[in-house]
């Protein structure tokens, strides 16, 4: 060992590598390695310290070697007279360890990267020649080793002799590894032999089950399908064993005789791997991949095998058999498996519903990882090894059945193939090949260390350092491997993004040589293969915007990859992608879009999936698209007040001299504002009330500015008015309960000032009403609002506005229960503030009578609704399905609340809201009904309410019912939160709610009980 002139013994171990150099210079002077250190090794630098500072863990390296030879030479006094006994073990180790070469390499590399391996090195020291000697062995021969060991066992268990055998191969696999000249190009063929000693285990538990289960075995043929990095022959050190286990009954024998013998050979081979024995464990073997997974049975035939797929399985079903193959038992059986089921998964991607499942898996894939393990996660997290797994199997399903040479379930070997097909980018392939390597390396060398299963960089400084030497870092070992693996994540997450997209835009746009062009049938497969049902439409709106050689062009081609992936996600991706060009074309190359698009990260996927999630807000958008901005603003969509909304909006309107277009200004506004509420709804930043008082603070803001106008207007024709005038909101409006597709229920009230003639203030405030109406009626850049006032005395037989006196008159005396129940939800929302303050004193002792109701009038209260029922249905419509009118239904609900505030409002304030949630909250405060009655009705309200605004921005137009049609019940289904596929449950999930409402409703409004 050479040193300087100052250099101790304990400093050159020390810059060797060693950790702790004192400890280190004991341990070499150990007699257990006495003629392996060689005084001269400080002369020549080829002797034992210097080849361990060669290994990731010089330390583990030196304290294992002295564990092992102690191990050899504890035995040897006791038989030196055998040649071939303890004593030529020790000479044949210290052979192989004196001098430099493969043996030595391989010996300290072992001993320095597994402490396992090292422990099974002490515990059956003999093994030492497996790493010395380690060659490549070909999946028969390790096979035939492994059965031998199994079957000559002598004095061992059969569970250890499997054990020992498995360990014993696996010092030979791990050996080559370690000491490959590049670890990142050997990481296949150490995945492969890793997948093929696997096999071999899996032959020779078979022998153990065979022998256990006795004559019962005969009974049927068995095969071992391998499943996962098993059957793809990429494998970890550390990993589950994924099988379908299937057999047939043999010549006579009855299939049930049959199935019963194939689960008990399946069950003991499952133990013969699992136990744990003094000889350790090797791996679980895991069967939840069979049909019906843990609930189905764990053996079934070929046909049955079949009958299931071609008629249950799911997409990702068909994704696990891409690597399927023969492992153990009957070959033959094993290959009618595979000729049987391999057909159906080249035609999964023409499934009907394989478009949801692909969606469902991809979420799958962004599962919620642990916070803990977030940072740290190498397979699961972003930019992990399922990020490329799951690209890579999702293009072969879509491209496969008409490429052959997809055909693989080596998930390097169908990268290969995709990128010489085409159907990735070349750099592309190369990088995500690099890192897949990579990090496939870095697991490999973390599960080695302890033979334990995980996929988590450690964050011990001992670790990483070791594993940084393991890679070959000797600077900072510990920081440059994490930063190593860092980088690339970041990149495998970059092209994950973009592996699906960039090759359809390189269908139709001039990219770069090395970028995949893929011809127009396979832009289309794909296309569809990801939702969209019109893909030449979709090509023609990516060669819109993708044309040319402009920044605009440009900025579009970077962004597009990733976005039609975030337009993918949702159940309309091709409006998502029709509404982005148009609003692109709208706002042309406006420099503040552009650079929203650019640098807002996140302001561009919320518009990618808004747009794709709701046609209603799509349309707002396109018709106002300068309200993109709000996607880039912090806070950008919070509603706004209502008083800033009247201001924003009567100054607008103020700056048009022409009535129709200062209304028409207002309405645009109204327009960007139910964009902002539309797009904060469907990312889930507002609940159900927070929504409808947003709607209801706009609709009352636009009557606000719209009325002053029509003030304006009559004013200009007669002069100042002499009334004042009155917007009453009733309904949901008056109840801050407005939906997207609500009209608006009013009642138009004004009052003479004094000395004014009646006639003409009736006049006035008529015209000023009707103006109104056709002010906000006609067409505009926002949804119409139309002012519905039947609720008006005697309806619409009545005057369309009335004086305040000539509302007390008719209330006095004519008011029916029915009117007095509509003003339970009579609120001000334009126009005279002290008129309102007025008509709200006219109307309280109505809606909340003084002495409640009597029988007479909760009878006539049932009976109305009793005829509502029966006779405004619309034709056709199902009663179980309706939002409003149906059983269990919005009616229901605020007719059953609303019975109640009428009758106990007067002695409990509570009671006294306009709205129906408060107002249940009032009830169940003062236990008028049983707790689990107001939940039924709560939950029914709620549910139908949520729906009904989903059915809107889904669709664009209201809907009253439950979609019948799946596609669009799937996309409220999403707008809810549900998973892609879940339209079916939508309508079920429904008519369950609505029909325990409906039974509250029977026993506590029709008073049944």
């Amino acid at each position: 060992m050479s040193t300087g002139r100052s250099s101790s013994q304990a400093g050159t171990l020390a810059r060797l590598g060693f950790a702790d150099a004192q400890r280190a210079g004991q341990l070499l002077a150990d007699p257990a390695l006495a003629g392996l250190v060689d005084p001269l090794d400080d002369v020549f630098r080829d002797g034992l310290p210097d080849a361990l500072g060669a290994v990731a863990d010089p330390d583990l390296a030196l304290l294992s070697l002295v564990r092992l030879m102690e191990s050899l030479r504890a035995s040897e006094p006791r038989r030196r007279d055998e040649e071939d006994g303890p004593g030529a073990e020790v000479r044949g180790l210290l052979a192989a360890m004196r001098h430099p070469g493969p043996a030595r390499d391989r010996m300290l590399a072992v001993l320095g990267a597994s402490t396992a391996l090292a422990d099974h090195l002490v515990a059956h020291p003999e093994h030492w020649r497996s790493v010395a000697h380690a060659a490549p062995v070909e999946v028969d021969d390790r096979v035939h080793d492994v059965v031998a060991a199994v079957r000559d066992r002598g004095e061992d268990t059969a569970y250890d002799a499997l054990r020992i055998a498995y360990r014993r191969n696996l010092l030979g696999i791990a050996a080559l590894d370690l000491t490959a000249p590049d670890a990142v190009e050997e990481l296949p063929r150490t995945a492969a032999a890793l997948a093929d000693l696997a096999q071999a285990a899996l032959e020779g538990a078979l022998v153990i089950a065979r022998e256990q289960v006795g004559e019962q075995a005969d009974a049927c043929d068995f095969a071992v399908i391998g499943m996962g990095k098993t059957g793809g022959r990429e494998l970890n050190y550390v990993s589950d064993v994924d099988v379908i286990f299937v057999a047939e009954p043999r010549d006579g024998v009855e299939e049930a005789v049959a199935m019963a013998a194939g689960t008990a050979l399946a069950t003991q081979l499952m133990r013969a791997c699992s136990t744990s024995t003094g000889q350790g464990t090797l791996w679980p073997v895991d069967a939840a991949l069979r049909p019906e997974g843990k609930n189905g049975p764990l053996v079934r035939t070929v046909e049955s095998h079949r009958a299931y797929y071609e008629r249950w399985a799911k997409t990702w079903e068909f994704q696990a058999l891409l690597k399927a193959r023969v492992v153990a038992g009957d070959r033959d059986l094993g290959e009618a498996y595979l000729g049987a089921l391999r057909p159906m998964v080249w035609q999964a991607a023409s499934r009907e519903n394989f478009i949801e499942d692909v969606q469902a898996m991809r979420r799958r894939v962004e599962q919620h990882v642990p916070a803990a393990e977030a940072d740290r996660q190498l397979k699961l997290g972003p930019g992990g090894l399922r990020d490329v797994e799951f690209s890579v199997q999702l293009l072969q399903l879509v491209h496969g059945r008409t490429d052959e040479a997809l055909r693989s379930g080596t998930t390097l070997e169908a990268l290969d193939a995709l990128a010489r097909g085409g159907y990735v980018g070349r750099d592309d392939a190369a990088v995500l090949d690099s890192s897949y390597r990579l990090l496939r390396t870095l697991e490999h060398r973390i599960q080695l260390y302890r033979l334990r299963r995980t996929h988590l960089m450690p964050t011990g400084d001992a670790d990483l350092r070791r594993l940084g030497r393991a890679l070959g870092h000797r600077s900072d070992a510990a920081k440059a491997v994490v930063d190593q693996w860092q980088k690339q994540a970041r990149e495998v997450r970059r092209i994950h993004e973009r592996l699906f997209y960039r090759p359809l835009l390189a269908a139709v746009a001039r990219l770069s040589s090395s970028d995949a062009r893929l011809g127009p049938e396979a832009a289309r497969d794909r296309l569809s293969a990801l939702g969209f049902r019109d893909p030449a439409g979709a090509i023609r709106h990516l060669e819109a915007l993708t044309s040319g050689v402009s920044r605009r062009a440009a900025i579009q081609r970077t962004l597009l990859p990733v976005m039609l992936g975030w337009f993918a996600d949702e159940a309309d991706p091709d409006g998502g992608l029709l509404a982005f060009r148009k609003v692109s074309e709208e706002l042309g190359s406006t420099h503040w879009y552009l650079r929203l698009l650019r640098d807002e990260g996140s302001s561009a996927e919320r518009l990618a999936h808004i747009l794709a999630r709701s046609r209603y807000a799509a349309d707002l958008l396109v018709g106002a698209p300068e309200a993109v901005a709000m996607l880039g603003e912090a806070g950008g969509l919070r509603p706004l007040p209502r008083e800033d909304l009247v201001r924003r909006m009567t100054a607008a309107a103020g700056r048009q001299d022409d009535p129709d277009k200062a209304v028409r200004t207002a309405r645009g506004l109204r327009r960007q504002e139910l964009f902002r509420v539309a797009a904060a709804d469907l990312r889930g930043e507002l609940d159900l009330q927070e929504v409808g008082v947003a709607l209801t603070d706009l609709t009352a803001a636009l009557v606000e500015a719209a009325l002053a106008v029509a003030r304006r207007v009559v004013e200009q024709r007669h002069g100042d008015l002499v009334t004042r005038i009155l917007v009453v909101g009733m309904g949901r409006l008056g109840g801050r309960e407005v939906a997207y597709g609500s009209d608006a229920d009013v009642l138009f009230v004004h009052d003479p000032l004094p000395g004014a003639d009646e006639g003409v203030a009736q006049d006035q405030a008529l015209e000023v009403v009707q103006e109104l109406r056709r002010l906000l009626g006609s067409a505009g850049p926002d949804p119409q609002l139309g002012l519905d006032a039947d609720l008006r005395p005697e309806g619409k037989n009545g005057p369309l506005v009335r004086s305040l006196a000539s509302y007390r008159a008719y209330y006095e005396r004519w008011s029916l229960t029915w009117e007095s129940q509509a003003l339970l939800r009579a609120d001000p929302i334009a126009g005279d503030a002290e008129l309102g303050e007025e008509f709200v004193r006219l109307v309280d002792p109505l809606r909340w009578p003084s002495e409640g109701l009597s029988e007479s009038q909760v009878r006539e209260i049932r009976t109305l609704k009793a005829r509502m029922e029966a006779e405004r249905l619309p034709r056709g419509a199902d009663p179980k399905a309706h939002f409003k009118l149906g059983r269990g239904g919005l009616s229901d609900v605020e007719w059953t609340v609303q019975l109640l505030q009428m009758k106990h409002a007067h002695e409990l304030p509570g009671l006294r809201t306009t709205s129906t949630l408060p107002a249940l909250a009032a009830v169940e405060e003062a236990e008028l009904l049983p707790a689990d009655h107001v939940a039924a009705l709560r939950e029914a309200w709620t549910l139908a309410s949520r729906l009904r605004n989903a059915a809107v921005l889904y669709r664009g137009k209201p809907v009253d019912s439950v979609p019948s049609d799946l596609r669009v019940a799937d996309g409220v289904g999403r707008i809810l939160g549900l998973e892609p596929g879940s339209g079916a449950e939508l309508a079920q999930t429904y008519r369950r709610v609505a029909r325990h409402a409906r039974t509250v409703t029977e026993l506590d409004f029709y008073g049944t009980r």
